[in-house]
């Protein structure tokens, strides 16, 4: 029986929604939790000028696609920098069966989180004073979400100052370490995810491990870990940092160079999902 491309691409979304929603209704107690931070680009396939990634954003296929290839990797928690329109990424959220909050941009980089557990409040630059202007023009936002049978994990979702000058991408730093320090002195579990536009060989680095920011992948990665360019990576600048408990109970980190993240540099056709590749980070809370 032939059925309509439209018809098809229908039933696949349901599909996959039901099946994650099955996978995902296992304790937490007894799985470890698995977080993943990604650079999106807009959600419109890398390089984005390629034919084929221009028909996919036309077909209105690229949430489907994205959503599929995170389900590969089954997230508990997800970060997205330089979001798309907000019903996109809320397709995702529903092909994933996820909880979805999104934190507006001081600019036109929105990010999103989204959460298979409950998201119980979040905040968008949650500093004591108004946002500047000249700070957070990417993203910054924190999110409580309530793990079943563990205490609230708090994670804050970020994409810094881009430049290779990090004069406002310090200021940006100092800012989220004092909201951050009440928490951080309490010794209370948190994670910090996203595209911070920094290496781990600068002073803003240093900033969040003076501040007591564990780095997921100085702590059991393997090599240099580089998440840029999703062709051939030379820059580690997306990290999934802990702090508290939750930063001794981390099993694996490691930048996603496969499947649709990765750009096949000698199919000059294929296009990737992003010019970033997503930072998997795993959480065991039997490792004490």
């Amino acid at each position: 029986m032939n059925i309509s491309r439209r018809k098809f691409c229908g039933t696949l979304a349901a599909s996959l929604a039901v099946a994650n929603a099955s996978s995902f209704a296992e304790d937490s107690t007894t799985t470890p939790l698995r977080v993943i931070a990604y650079n999106i680009y807009g959600l419109t396939g890398w390089p984005k000028q390629r034919s084929l990634a221009k028909q996919a954003v036309a077909k209105g296929q690229m949430a489907r696609r994205l959503a599929m290839e995170l389900a590969l990797h089954e997230p508990d928690i997800i970060n997205f920098s330089e979001s798309p329109a907000e019903e996109l990424t809320q397709e995702v959220a529903k092909l994933l069966g996820m909880n979805h909050v999104r934190f507006a941009s001081g600019g036109n980089w929105p990010g999103t989180l989204l959460s298979r557990y409950e998201i119980s409040e979040f905040h968008n630059a949650p500093m004591a004073t108004e946002r500047p202007k000249d700070l957070f023009t990417r993203h910054w936002g924190s999110a409580t979400i309530q793990l079943p049978g563990g205490e609230p994990l708090v994670v804050h979702s970020a994409h810094l100052y881009p430049t290779a000058e990090p004069t406002v991408r310090l200021k940006e730093i100092r800012v989220m370490l004092e909201s951050m320090k009440p928490a951080l002195d309490a010794g209370q579990s948190m994670l910090l995810i996203g595209d911070l536009n920094h290496g781990p060989d600068t002073e803003e680095y240093q900033l969040w491990i003076d501040a007591g920011w564990t780095d997921t992948f100085a702590r059991v990665g393997k090599g240099d870990g580089p998440t840029i360019k999703a062709d051939i990576p030379k820059w580690r600048i997306d990290y999934v940092m802990a702090a508290g408990p939750i930063a001794d109970q981390i099993v694996e980190s490691r930048p996603l160079f496969e499947g649709e993240f990765r750009l096949h540099i000698d199919d000059k056709k294929s296009f990737a999902l992003s010019d970033h590749l997503p930072q998997l980070a795993v959480f065991d809370a039997a490792k004490r």
